[in-house]
């Protein structure tokens, strides 16, 4: 198994799962599966909680910190991580209106719901009793929450915006601190990113047994049809999504923008993504990406070596808009409401999540947690979609590269530094 590629492992974790669960449940030995198999899925789960916060400290105090460059390049680097957000919020938008759009929670029966209820009935009565609470505040009170008191109490409690507050304006003083002073630190966090990367690659190798150990648990706890129909639902609403910003969005800001065509930019980029959608990592991708975007899409070198490796940090517009669809359908699977403060608070999240979230295979899935416990939905929900999630992966990523591209051609251009291609032959180039 270890020859084989980490997706095709899950995908037989997967395949492997579900037949044991449909198994367990034909032949009666779902007790079997509950007492011995769901356990290490279970494990699994509290494995990429546990990575959650590290993840988000390390990764955006890396992504703020090298900004630093924003002094020498102060337009450039205002523009581009004004360009970065702003589509990261179209992104969310469209997962959010997707989802509330289609609905595929819904397709979760009743029966299905009353289960999953009962699985989470202590999350979801802690939830209930916060929403109440929530009404009785004032319309600040969500600021107010939102900067932390005790960043350790925070952390305890899974506080991730208050987390995510702090760990910003942390980033925001390291820049402002002299440079020599501030290397110390940086190179702290640099080294502590690595560490957090190498945890999650390690966490990631069991993946396939996590997978198999979820699913094989959820048949057996809930042999019900709907639940898959709802997640075939999800999975064609994340792919819908992510095809808007790749062959609508995406397109049409570099036509408005920058006047070049449609046929110019995916021939300029397909390489790139082709390669984000095999490996699922745009980190891994980012040398390609910088070639193609300097050689094929006539960004000048200056302006590809600053936007590029920013925007393998903080532009995961496929992983926002994943995240955004998966919070509302895990959510609407349980039967919980969400209102519209926690749709905003769902934006918020999944736009200052992705800012920290590791341009590495499965980094997705661990920022999940953070969006699910800014809104109150219990993180055990991620076994409704973890089946899917690497397929999705690889889609989301291949967004992930386009979006850096597309913001490089519209940073340059802003600039006066878009020329022509160096390589105008690009079918020969394909």
């Amino acid at each position: 198994m270890r020859k084989l590629a980490l997706h095709w492992q899950i995908l037989l974790g997967m395949a492997a799962g579900i037949l044991f669960g449909i198994l367990a449940v034909k032949f009666g030995f779902g007790q079997l599966i509950k007492d011995w198999i769901a356990p290490f899925g279970k494990i699994f789960i509290n494995l990429l909680k546990l990575i959650a916060i590290p993840l988000i400290v390390a990764s955006l105090i890396k992504g703020i910190s090298d900004l630093k460059d924003i002094s020498k390049l102060s337009a450039m680097g205002g523009r581009t991580v004004g360009i970065y957000l702003l589509t990261t919020i179209v992104a969310v938008t469209i997962g959010l209106a997707l989802v509330n759009t289609i609905r595929p929670g819904k397709l979760v029966d009743e029966q299905t719901r009353t289960q999953l209820l009962g699985d989470f009935a202590g999350d979801a009565q802690k939830r209930i009793l916060d929403a109440n609470k929530q009404k009785e505040t004032g319309p600040l009170q969500a600021l107010v929450d939102m900067v932390p008191s005790n960043i350790i109490k925070a952390s305890g409690e899974n506080q991730m915006l208050q987390v995510i507050f702090f760990v910003v304006f942390f980033g925001i003083g390291l820049i402002l601190i002299p440079p020599e002073k501030a290397a110390p630190v940086k190179d702290f966090f640099d080294g502590l990113n690595e560490v957090i990367l190498k945890m999650i690659d390690l966490i990631m190798l069991a993946a396939p047994f996590g997978v198999f150990a979820l699913l094989a648990a959820l048949i057996v706890e809930s042999p019900s049809i709907a639940l898959f129909k709802a997640l075939i639902g999800y999975s064609l609403t994340v792919l819908a999504g992510l095809g808007l910003m790749i062959f609508a969005v995406y397109p049409l800001m570099v036509k408005t923008f920058t006047g070049r065509g449609y046929n110019f930019f995916f021939k300029g980029i397909a390489p790139a993504q082709l390669l984000a959608f095999s490996t699922s990592s745009s980190a891994a991708t980012l040398p390609v990406t910088m070639e193609r975007v300097e050689e094929h899409l006539g960004v000048e070198a200056e302006v590809a070596s600053f936007v590029c490796p920013i925007g393998a940090t903080i532009n995961m517009d496929g992983t926002s808009l994943y995240q955004a669809v998966a919070a509302v359908f895990i959510a609407q699977a349980m039967g919980i409401d969400l209102s519209f403060g926690d749709q905003l608070t769902i934006v918020m999240t999944a736009t200052l999540a992705s800012i920290g979230s590791a341009a590495v295979p499965g980094a997705g899935m661990v920022m999940l947690v953070i969006v699910l416990a800014a809104i109150g939905v219990p993180e055990q929900g991620l076994a409704l979609i973890f089946a899917v999630d690497r397929i999705l992966d690889m889609c989301r990523t291949s967004v992930n590269v386009t979006g850096d591209a597309t913001v490089a051609m519209l940073v340059a251009k802003s600039i006066g530094k878009l020329g022509e291609p160096k390589i105008k032959n690009w079918d020969d180039n394909l």
